[in-house]
């Protein structure tokens, strides 16, 4: 699945030739310079590794310089790997957003805001004890029973408690393109995209 690196701007909302309003996101995707390019005779599989978003040589290593020196750009931020490309690419050669075709659809993959430590009813949407009935005056929000006893005598892994929510791989899936704006690298697409603003996002075809 080929792609591009992207950053989410934020939501909006456009209308369709039908007068219908679609909520959206836009995403600024690319341009992506080609940092390596991975052959089956050297590393025994095909793929091309792309770097998106300037970063300041003073936060970089060594390391990082010099692999960026060797493509001929400055050091990136985000690095992603990417099989499935159809066209033949070089070191430095950049990619730009019109990758992309209004109409097409495609998978974003991003990690989802972090909400914290929360409780069952934000976390798993219990409806918690009692409903407010019965003289219960502070169990309204609680968990109840989780449900052990003598035996088994522990508490099975996987149990639906409160614990920490959000800041999760999330990949949301057959999103469709709405519009490419190619002269501002901006790609709208339908629908909403896991993360903050300006979090960095993989976007796959």
């Amino acid at each position: 699945m080929s792609g591009l690196i992207g950053k989410k701007i934020g939501m909006t909302s456009i209308f369709d030739e039908n007068g219908k309003n679609i909520p959206c996101t836009v995403i600024e995707a690319g341009p992506c310079i080609v940092t390596q390019v991975r052959t089956k005779e050297v590393d025994g599989y095909k793929a091309v590794q792309l770097g998106f978003d300037d970063a300041t040589e003073k936060s970089a290593t060594k390391a990082d310089l010099g692999h960026a020196k060797k493509a001929g750009t400055s050091v990136k931020r985000k690095i992603v790997e990417f099989k499935g490309f159809d066209e033949e690419y070089k070191l430095g050669d950049a990619i730009t957003v019109e990758h992309f075709n209004e109409g097409e659809f495609v998978d974003i993959a991003g990690t989802s805001k972090g909400k914290g430590f929360q409780g069952v009813v934000k976390r798993h949407g219990f409806g918690g004890v009692g409903q407010a009935t019965h003289g219960q005056h502070n169990r309204l929000r609680a968990p109840g029973s989780i449900g052990a006893a003598s035996y088994p005598a522990r508490v099975f892994k996987g149990m639906k408690m409160a614990g920490r929510m959000g800041g999760e791989k999330v990949k949301v899936q057959n999103l469709r393109v709405l519009k490419v704006v190619a002269e501002k690298n901006l790609l709208v697409v339908k629908g909403c995209v896991p993360g903050h603003k300006n979090a960095y996002v993989i976007i796959r075809k």
